[in-house]
């Protein structure tokens, strides 16, 4: 791989970085800046990015990796900010597409 490629790479990896921990901070702070009684440590934080910082159950982590009947592919991490892959609504399509 060519120095000018390396650097292109790990730029993005640091932009994609510095972007997470952003969202993480934002989150945080939003939660810290509501009552205490008030802090859910879930919703969503510039906009449309998801939060979760509850401690995870097996429920939830069924209802966001695999979930079939979800129409979504992508739904919010188990834990943390951002989405995480719905693998039993990939696995559907990929057999309805399989079956014809």
């Amino acid at each position: 791989m060519s120095a000018e490629k390396t650097r292109k790479k790990s730029g993005v990896a640091r932009l994609y970085k510095t972007v997470a921990f952003a969202l993480v901070v934002a989150a945080v702070t939003k939660e810290l800046q509501k009552d205490p009684q008030d802090r859910t440590w879930h919703g969503t934080v510039a906009g449309f990015v998801p939060y979760e910082f509850r401690m995870p159950t097996v429920e939830r982590v069924k209802s966001r990796v695999w979930d079939p009947d979800n129409a979504h592919i992508l739904s919010p991490h188990v834990f943390g900010v951002g989405w995480t892959v719905n693998v039993g609504r990939v696995v559907a399509v990929a057999k309805n597409v399989v079956d014809g």
